[in-house]
């Protein structure tokens, strides 16, 4: 699963939770890829539906299948906060029938202007969370972000119980070393000093989170079988990991999905930037700017050079090694003795 896509996901849930909640009268229906599900489990007047994109609903003539089967369900307006081929297609078909449609503006040459080398424009684009509002404004609701709810914190199984051991007075960070691209990843010899010098503290414990053999592996070696610290990856299945995720007190994080995951569940998130930035939209619902620590710009005046963090640019390898290992230390301590 692309992480990108998660975090893609991640951000219509705050938005879809407050349209929920503010217009009770209207029936939504998410239509994603079943793993994403658990996302949307518990809000009101939300229903799923799963798209089978390796059979039924694959390529062209999947997609009027597609098409076929949402129409079934009455639907009165379209809107399409992904705005990729496959959701323009369906939208269009809508269109076509008279529905009223409306997509999200990704905002594209705010982004290009943010990240070129030459004539950079340094200054916040619209959020990915704003622009989804703006879509249904277009079809003439209005949905206020500015005192959002959160779910409940989960009650925790006897199975995740197993793993994670029970909370007692620790602090819980979790952590998620990970991203889809390099630029986003801070070097894990100084995430392991990150890693060293919380678990020095007795009072908290901390969760490894990540995917795949190779992260798993990587994680039990930042792990070095503290008695504090658990290593997540693999043990879990993934509505598992939201409940639990949904019990920490702090998510460290890259600018990746995990970080757009924590702060859906209201949990408090310090994410790290490399050849990405903040200001492209894609910081963390609710979580204040002080919590996104960026790269030196004096040291790399380039940056950000990315939106997704896939360009490489020469001499900008290490930009992440200019965010300190106290700052972030300092940082998590903060909002834990907040």
């Amino acid at each position: 699963m692309r992480l990108s896509a998660m975090g893609d996901v991640a951000m219509t849930v705050p938005v879809i939770r407050a349209f929920a909640q503010q217009n009770p009268s209207v029936k939504l229906t998410v239509v994603s890829r079943p793993f994403f599900k658990p996302f949307f489990d518990g809000i009101p007047n939300v229903e799923f539906f799963a798209v089978d994109v390796k059979e039924r609903h694959k390529g062209f003539f999947g997609l009027l299948k597609l098409y076929s089967d949402l129409k079934k369900l009455n639907i009165d307006a379209v809107a399409d906060l992904h705005n990729v081929l496959r959701s323009q297609i369906i939208r269009t078909l809508f269109s076509l029938s008279g529905k009223k449609v409306a997509a999200t503006d990704k905002g594209r040459a705010d982004k290009k202007a943010l990240t070129r080398a030459e004539k950079k424009v340094f200054q916040p684009v619209k959020t990915m969370v704003e622009r989804h509002v703006e879509t249904f404004k277009k079809l003439g609701f209005s949905v206020d972000l500015s005192l959002p709810n959160f779910p409940e914190k989960a009650i925790l199984s006897e199975e995740i119980l197993s793993i994670s051991g029970k909370k007692d007075n620790f602090k819980c960070i979790g952590i998620a070393p990970f991203a889809q691209y390099e630029s986003k990843v801070y070097p894990l010899d100084l995430m392991q000093k990150v890693i060293d010098n919380l678990a020095e503290n007795g009072n908290y414990k901390l969760f490894l989170f990540g995917g795949g053999k190779e992260e798993t592996e990587k994680l039990n070696t930042l792990a070095k079988q503290r008695e504090n610290i658990v290593v997540v990856a693999g043990k879990l299945k993934f509505n598992q990991e939201l409940q639990l995720i949904s019990n920490l007190d702090v998510m460290l994080s890259m600018d990746s999905g995990n970080a757009h995951i924590a702060a859906m569940l209201g949990i408090k998130v310090i994410t790290l930037w490399g050849a990405t930035h903040p200001f492209a939209g894609f910081a963390p619902f609710n979580q204040p700017l002080e919590n996104c620590l960026t790269a030196d710009r004096n040291q790399y005046p380039l940056l950000p050079t990315s939106v997704y963090g896939n360009k490489k640019v020469e001499g900008y390898e290490d930009v992440m090694r200019s965010i300190s290992v106290e700052s972030i230390v300092e940082k998590i301590n903060l909002e834990l003795n907040h």
